[in-house]
């Protein structure tokens, strides 16, 4: 059957993929476009599949926001290697999904991979972009916040890093700062009190061991581990930590001068928590050498 260029040209326009794969899906479906485009959505859904164990751990994170600034989501969307992580299409369906966590609120990301994006499904279009790109492309994971009466400050590190914070009693310069600050020092939590108590209780039980090893009285050392608690809580909370843009003022002493306080705060990084596979190349181009 004679398929027309101009056919060709619809279909590359619709799906983003290329002329042969088009030319013989229109060739399969006698010319029918729509059946055509069936036939590589279920394409790209087998390619999807036997690339879902491939590790993604690059990739990128997208800012999305309200024109009042009172809405704002960070989304994190994996692809395996920073080329495509800078890749315009991959780009665009990053933001695109990120608008959605946004302006729908899903409860999570399953929630998010069945909301309507172009003619399919947020899943759909992972797939298709996954044949596309030949790599496994992944929607890890999102945040939103939304004030009524705060304000929400946001800073994005490029694309490898996000952040997140709302203040109440602040302007959106204070917060936009205090969000610049939490990406570079990588606080856990706001306040001493909201450190996990097994996290106390391990960090208490090492500052034991090494007072003990000082052979210094038990009070003495009672107040050593107590001096190196407080030293810790200042050290991974985001009110004890010094300020990065004025390191003899803390973030606390900031806030009370602004007579604001922190809500709270969230900090996303491409990768964190994945652990990378470390591929042996030279077998892997063997591999593919021998069939």
């Amino acid at each position: 059957m004679n398929i027309s260029a101009a056919l060709v040209k619809e279909m590359r326009e619709r799906t983003g993929l290329g002329m042969m794969e088009c030319k013989k899906a229109l060739t399969e479906a006698g010319g029918d476009i729509e059946a055509a485009i069936d036939l590589m959505r279920k394409a790209g859904a087998a390619r999807a599949d036997k690339k879902a164990g491939r590790t993604a751990a690059d990739g990128a994170i997208i800012l999305s926001a309200s024109a009042d600034g009172r809405s704002v989501a960070l989304t994190e969307v994996n692809s395996e290697t920073d080329f495509v992580a800078k890749d315009a299409g991959f780009l665009a369906f990053a933001q695109a999904v990120g608008d959605l966590a946004l302006s729908q609120a899903p409860a999570d990301v399953e929630q998010l991979s069945t909301l309507t994006l172009g003619d399919g499904t947020v899943e759909e279009a992972r797939q298709q972009l996954v044949a596309k790109i030949g790599e496994n492309i992944r929607v890890r994971r999102f945040v939103r916040r939304q004030t009524t009466s705060g304000v929400i400050g946001s800073y994005l590190h490029g694309s490898r890093i996000g952040v997140l914070v709302e203040i109440e009693g602040g302007d959106l310069a204070l917060a936009r700062d205090i969000a610049m600050h939490v990406a570079a020092s990588r606080p856990v939590c706001v306040s001493s009190d909201q450190i996990p108590a097994d996290v106390l209780a391990r960090e208490k039980e090492i500052y034991d061991a090494q007072a003990a090893e000082s052979g210094k009285p038990e009070d003495i050392r009672a107040r050593m581990v107590e001096g190196r608690l407080r030293k810790y809580a200042a050290e991974v909370t985001l009110l004890g930590q010094a300020f990065v843009k004025d390191p003899d003022t803390t973030v606390e002493q900031l806030l009370k001068k602004a007579n604001a306080r922190v809500i709270g705060f969230d900090r996303l990084e491409v990768g964190e928590g994945i652990e990378k596979q470390a591929d042996d190349f030279v077998a892997e181009v063997m591999k593919q050498a021998r069939g």
